[in-house]
């Protein structure tokens, strides 16, 4: 029964690709974030006035 169990899982290159899919995009936007609170020009930046 264990067999039936270990052979439907995915490979483990599915499951790194998996959680690459989820991470990789996330420091992305992460990046990019820090890259806009530093970078941006002053009249770019938003007031909550």
């Amino acid at each position: 029964m264990w067999n039936a169990v270990v052979e439907r899982l995915p490979s483990n290159l599915a499951i790194i690709c998996v959680i690459l899919s989820y991470f990789v995009p996330y420091f992305v936007y992460k990046i990019n974030q820090n890259l806009h609170k530093y970078g941006d020009p002053p009249w770019k930046i938003k007031n909550n006035d």
